[in-house]
């Protein structure tokens, strides 16, 4: 039987050939990530399996099975699921504020309490966000995607996650929940002349929304990145302490357990927000690029299966998914060298923390179920608005 037989709608109800549908190349890019992340957290705990390591290679191990497992699923499912999905997810974004479920770490009430355990929505929200977006341009034509008056309803399904995002507050979320509704606006055929007019608009509401609209910490953030110099040892701290473990590494690094600035736990939030930092001064540059090159490698594979899909729903979805991944990567990277503020964005795959790391990996789940389902064909016209 010929690999194209293999692929047909009839055929791929096979367990055997959905499996062979996956592509493994971003499986192990995405090991590789995974476990450099796993030793690093080895090393700044003074090479000890707790309290991160072992926590991050067993979550990942069980989320690799879990996404394995959800990219056999039939692409109508997500296609099926995506507006229930957003609304669900709105309703918990919704809970954190106005019910006594909301729970407050870290400075914002970005938490929701369900006794056994604390989530966070706007973690999940990028997802919902995305497959409800997907679903809406799957059902529109071209130029209604271009400009039009129904963009009222993409504009306000990114909108109000933002805004209620925004307000608990987390900056970083909310940037990343705005940038991938974006990213997937541009995708789907936006014209060129809204988006220069957005980015105008944007420019011209940034300095009143950090001087009038900020809560105090966060503006201290912005004004740090312009300036960290200016306050070293309280909000410029930590831009300061990542830019020494970013030169210290050199071209080949300290040496594996040797970075003075997080085994000595100078670099602050060093398994979370800096872990590149880490990275960077332990292995040097040779090690950072390293990295960096196996996410470029996820980002290109992914667009290429995004590209391949045969439904409008399964190519906006899969590079909406790559979009926040992508953006992730970024603001990360630029954050913890002095380029952007500090708005704790964690480096998928590669930082501690479960609720990003299952974000991603669900996100990732529909990327491969693209991809085995490339050549399902969804119906039309039955979406909403």
């Amino acid at each position: 039987m010929t690999a194209s037989a293999l692929t047909r709608p009839g055929e791929r109800d096979r367990l055997s050939v959905k499996l062979s549908q996956i592509d493994w190349r971003l499986v192990s890019l995405m090991c590789v990530v995974a476990g450099v992340g796993c030793a690093m957290q080895y090393s700044i705990a003074g090479s000890s399996w707790q309290p991160w390591a072992l926590d991050h290679l067993v979550r990942f191990c069980a989320l690799l099975v879990v996404m394995l497992c959800m990219a056999m699923v039939d692409l109508k499912w997500w296609f099926r699921a995506a507006y229930p999905l957003y609304g669900f997810l709105l309703i918990l974004v919704l809970m954190i504020e106005f019910t006594p479920l909301g729970y407050t770490a870290g400075g914002a009430r970005n938490w929701l309490n369900l006794g056994f355990t604390r989530i966070q929505p706007a973690e999940f929200m990028k997802i919902g966000l995305v497959l409800a977006l997907a679903r809406w341009y799957h059902d529109h034509s071209a130029k209604e995607a271009r400009w039009h008056w129904k963009l009222i309803f993409p504009l306000g399904m990114i909108g109000v996650p933002f805004l209620l995002v925004a307000k608990q507050p987390d900056l970083g979320s909310a940037m990343i929940i705005g940038l991938t509704g974006a990213v997937v606006m541009f995708l789907a055929g936006l014209s060129w002349r809204i988006i220069a007019a957005a980015i105008a608009a944007a420019v011209a509401i940034i300095p009143p929304f950090v001087m009038f609209v900020m809560h105090d910490y966060q503006r201290n953030r912005v004004l740090t990145f312009l300036s960290p110099e200016s306050d070293p040892s309280g909000t410029g701290y930590n831009i300061i302490q990542s830019k020494i473990a970013l030169g210290s590494g050199g071209l080949l690094g300290r040496g594996y357990g040797l970075g003075s600035q997080s085994q000595l736990e100078f670099l602050p939030e060093r398994q979370t927000d800096f872990i590149f930092s880490t990275v960077s001064e332990e292995f040097g540059f040779v090690g950072s690029f390293t990295v960096l090159m196996c996410y470029v490698g996820i980002i290109l594979i992914a667009l290429r299966i995004s590209s391949l899909s045969h439904s409008h729903f399964g190519r906006i979805a899969s590079a909406g998914m790559v979009a926040f991944f992508a953006l992730f990567v970024l603001i990360n990277g630029a954050m913890v060298m002095g380029l952007a503020p500090v708005v704790g964005v964690p480096m998928p795959l590669l930082s501690y923390g479960g609720s990003s790391m299952l974000t991603v990996m669900i996100g990732f789940a529909l990327i491969m179920a693209v991809r085995v389902n490339r050549y399902a064909e969804l119906p039309k016209g039955n979406g909403l608005f």
